[in-house]
């Protein structure tokens, strides 16, 4: 049977002791309060107009990443999946250069982090909510490492920083996490369940109670997923920004680079209404 996961920090001016054995042993942790809620409202109204912009562009990918597209609940388009989301907005942009995101790299030990703005997908902002015509609703049990073996590298360590935007508690779904599997062999790593398209509860999983403004940082090889929330329209919905914390060479993403494998899977090349719109 799943379980709470009651343990949350504070961000001070650096990493402390206790935090670091603590992200070490289950590969996440949780801060609360990172921003204040209003930094929350500000960095969602920057993303309303970076997503009014796409969708007024009709840009359906952006660096080689689709955007995932659904209807809100008002029956109106939106974006429930944008890639690279600060190359549309100095605010966001800024909230990259925060320095404590950069202190955050300490979690990674002897390797050194950056923040990936340029790479793998960006800043994404991930937006669930539950409408009939809603494309995100959940997300299947996955690792962010074998992207890496998509792209001809080998898995190194990196973050998934979640700043969250809405207050999400434990029964409202989100976040699921088998604490500990980030030191999990290659193999279980690959095949301890089917990517994406798995979204059953596991015993050992643990969720969370989140309200926003708080921060979760989790290794890119644990195991994870996105429950669905019990509920429709409004109360469902959920926002999360993603920064990727990276380490290894740097390989930035531009405008000619092509689709990964992984994300052509599961593209979605219609918006709402079924018009195919055309790249910029």
């Amino acid at each position: 049977m799943e379980t709470k996961a009651t343990r949350r920090f504070r961000f001070g001016t650096s990493l402390t002791s206790e935090q670091l054995d603590y992200f070490h042993e289950h590969g996440i942790i949780q801060f609360s309060a990172f921003v204040d809620k209003a930094t929350v409202a500000d960095l969602l109204r920057e993303i309303r107009a970076t997503e009014r912009y796409l969708l007024h562009k009709r840009i359906v990918k952006v660096n080689g990443i689709p955007l995932k597209f659904g209807q809100d609940v008002s029956g109106a388009p939106f974006i429930q999946r944008i890639a690279f989301a600060s190359h549309y907005s100095p605010m966001l942009r800024e909230f990259l250069r925060d320095p404590r995101l950069a202190v955050l790299s300490g979690l990674l030990g002897d390797y050194e982090g950056r923040i990936g703005e340029n790479e793998k997908d960006g800043l994404v902002v991930n937006h669930y909510v539950n409408t009939p015509s809603s494309a995100f609703r959940q997300l299947g049990w996955h690792t962010d490492s074998p992207r890496d073996l998509f792209l001809g590298g080998r898995i190194l360590p990196m973050l998934n920083v979640g700043l969250h935007l809405d207050d999400c508690p434990y029964e409202n779904g989100g976040l699921r996490v088998l604490p500990g599997t980030h030191t999990q062999g290659l193999f279980r790593l690959l095949f301890k369940k089917r990517y994406f398209i798995d979204n059953t509860p596991d015993k050992k999983e643990v969720g969370f109670d989140i309200a926003a403004g708080d921060l979760t940082v989790h290794d890119g090889r644990l195991w994870h997923r996105v429950q669905q929330s019990p509920f429709q329209g409004e109360k469902s919905r959920r926002r999360v920004m993603y920064i990727p914390i990276i380490t290894g060479a740097y390989q930035p993403k531009t405008v000619d680079s092509p689709t990964p494998f992984y994300h052509k899977l599961g593209q979605l090349r219609l918006n709402p209404s079924g018009t195919r719109f055309t790249n910029p």
